[in-house]
């Protein structure tokens, strides 16, 4: 009897880790010939409201600088596949993050004893009564017939104006928390805890010197006040590099009147972001700092709603300068967006909603920004890809451009902090917008904004880099980019953006 319980036991075993590991699992082989352990299959949908830029190689940059006659350098370049949103980030689309924000902040209240505590707000346990990382409970729906604690903390995130009573979201409160990891630092081998690992010339002595770290931190003081800190100190483990950053979320929608002073744009000001009439047009008045916020915000809005599959899931993100322009020159590298090399049709149609002479705004049919998507897309399927809005990048600006670059997937990025020059907060901008004129709006030309600084003209889009990129259309645009650059004329012949990959000492 136990000799058939063992027998019953080692089947079922068996059973077991054929299930789980496959009938011809490697780990089960005692020998014969390597075969490899394969991974499992991962499908990757495509995102919501993006679309597909196949790997390639590019010639960044401009030939010749059309505006000033200058000579600038260009340098050929490939990049990986992404995924880019086909529009820009609407008003709508970054509304909703700003009404999450707000949501946080009156669950958190409705929770809090000072405004009647409702526990079932905030969840501290899981099903069996464990403790958990305490978290917002989303789908308890705030009330709509509040009881007077319920509606205390709804009000709490209004406030009166003080001239004509309209009642308006209290947006110094609205502010955003995240935290993002530093994989790349992390791995970086001078930054193993181990000394022996941090140089592997066997010729050189363990050193024992300290490493110093600089990772930044954020909070909110009693004031209500967001304390910004880049913080130095000894590595001590992996936490070193979860880098914590606190933004306010609400664009400056002053900007309209900030940008152009002695001009009428009160109305925009006012309606630009908070009518809906504007719904489907780009958010502008918002920051770089805050369309990274949104990213982080947009990721982890993702993954939670993925569950278990976000393991397999990169993260939104700004693009690369080179991404950016790889993108916008689309599959056969041209200088504008589309195929001609002229910014309207023969029919006298435009190609894109700039300024398309001195003063005249409106020949190409919009006074200021556009609805996006109203003019025809490139042939990456991306559309507005010059003007309407430029588009910040994740870039760091510098006057160098394309010398300062890795000739593969290139990064060049630099967090600032608080404390460092002003000089050193400029991110690169790209594709011009309703105020610039047709040389501006050149896939290559190149710009800048401060990190901290918003603008009426300023918007952005997202991306996300793929699990794989295996399409045969890549091998195409490749083949497509380098034909059109054999056949000369004057425009600039490929198309992608990025930057070295340079990593900062502080953040």
């Amino acid at each position: 009897m136990k000799k058939l319980f063992a027998w019953l036991t080692i089947t079922v075993t068996s059973l077991i880790l054929t299930a789980c590991m496959g009938s011809q699992s490697s780990a089960m082989a005692t020998g014969g010939e390597v075969t490899g352990s394969r991974g499992q299959n991962v499908s990757e949908p495509v995102p919501f409201g993006m679309v597909a830029v196949h790997k390639g190689s590019l010639k960044v940059g401009l030939e010749n600088d059309t505006l000033w006659g200058m000579e600038i350098p260009t340098r050929s370049i490939s990049v990986d596949g992404f995924w880019m949103d086909e529009h820009e980030v609407s008003n709508s689309k970054y509304r909703q993050f700003v009404n999450w924000v707000r949501d946080s902040i009156i669950r958190e209240r409705l929770a809090d004893p000072a405004y009647g505590g409702d526990e079932t707000y905030k969840i501290e346990e899981d099903k069996e009564g464990n403790p958990i990382t305490p978290h917002l409970n989303w789908s308890k729906p705030i009330p709509r017939k509040p009881n007077e604690d319920e509606e205390r903390a709804i009000e709490s995130v209004y406030v009166i104006h003080p001239i004509d009573g309209t009642k308006m979201l209290d947006v110094k409160q609205l502010n955003y928390r995240y935290e993002i990891y530093d994989y790349a630092a992390a791995a970086q081998r001078r930054f193993r805890l181990n000394p022996e690992e941090r140089d592997l010339n066997t010729d050189h002595a363990v050193s024992e010197e300290k490493v110093m770290i600089s990772k930044d931190t954020a909070w909110v003081d009693d004031e209500g006040k967001i304390i910004r800190q880049t913080i130095t100190r000894e590595l001590s483990g992996p936490w070193d590099f979860l880098n914590t950053y606190i933004v306010n979320v609400y664009p400056d929608t002053t900007c309209w009147v900030n940008d152009f002073r002695n001009a009428h744009n009160e109305r925009y000001m006012k309606l630009y972001f908070s009518n809906p009439a504007y719904d489907d047009y780009p958010v502008v008045g918002v920051t770089w700092e805050q369309a990274n916020a949104f990213c982080a915000w947009r990721t982890n809005f993702l993954l939670k709603g993925l569950g278990g599959a976000a393991k397999n899931i990169q993260r939104y993100r700004l693009p690369t300068e080179i991404e950016w322009e790889y993108a916008a020159r689309g599959k056969s590298g041209n200088s504008f967006p589309w195929e001609s090399g002229e910014v309207k049709s023969d029919k006298g149609c435009f190609y894109a909603n700039f300024k398309p002479d001195r003063g005249n705004y409106t020949q190409d049919g919009s006074l200021i920004t556009s609805r996006c998507g109203i003019f025809s897309a490139n042939s990456n399927g991306l559309y507005d890809m010059a003007g309407n809005v430029a588009e910040w990048t994740s870039t760091v600006y510098t006057e160098a451009g394309v010398e300062s670059m890795s000739d593969m997937n290139p990064e060049l990025s630099y967090n600032a902090a608080k404390e460092d020059p002003y000089r050193l907060k400029k991110k690169s901008v790209r594709g011009g917008s309703w105020k610039d004129p047709e040389s501006m709006i050149l896939s290559a030309w190149r710009s800048y904004e401060y990190q901290n600084q918003p603008r009426s003209y300023i918007g952005f889009r997202c991306v996300r880099t793929m699990i794989s990129d295996n399409s045969r259309s890549a091998v195409k645009g490749a083949k497509a980019s380098k034909s059109s650059s054999k056949s000369g004329g004057g425009k600039s012949k490929a198309g992608s953006g990025g930057g070295a990959s340079v990593r900062k000492t502080r953040r």
